[in-house]
């Protein structure tokens, strides 16, 4: 058994800068606790950074810990894979304490919605069984009607 503390310095991961608009850093938890089933990360989104639009090949589960944000989930039109036309079918307010799930292949972005304060929350992303890898797109958006290509 192996035991980490989420606010503890160090265990940083190194984030990709095209994942992101804005600042953002976040924890490896799971890397800590040696977790095998989930990876286990606790992302800061500094002054309004969120994530770029995704989906994940697994499920996904977010607890806010600190400040306000939103989840943001998209529907695709179109079957191009790299562009297509995206609407947003709904916003979800998210504050200290939420909990919410986020289905595989589900398409959407989640961060902070202060552009003067940090939200935080941990992201534990349910592995697939061991013969898949669990797998995240990314995609560059404008996050209201169009996605232009694969990040």
């Amino acid at each position: 058994m192996k035991k980490s503390n989420i606010y503890a310095p160090g265990d940083q991961r190194k984030v990709n800068p095209n994942w992101f608009t804005g600042r953002v850093h976040m924890k490896d938890v799971s890397s800590k606790i040696k977790s095998k089933e989930q990876g286990i990360y606790h992302v800061y989104f500094h002054n309004g950074a969120k994530t770029k639009l995704h989906w994940h090949s697994g499920n996904q589960v977010l607890i806010a810990t600190r400040g306000s944000g939103s989840l943001e989930i998209f529907r695709r039109y179109g079957t191009s894979k790299n562009s297509f036309k995206i609407k947003r079918t709904e916003k979800i307010t998210l504050k200290e304490g939420d909990t919410v799930y986020i289905p595989a292949k589900t398409l959407h972005t989640h961060g902070s919605v202060n552009k003067k304060k940090i939200f935080s929350h941990i992201a534990i992303n349910i592995l697939p069984p061991r013969s898949s890898e669990y797998k995240t797109t990314w995609y560059e958006s404008d996050f209201k009607a169009n996605v232009s290509k694969v990040v």
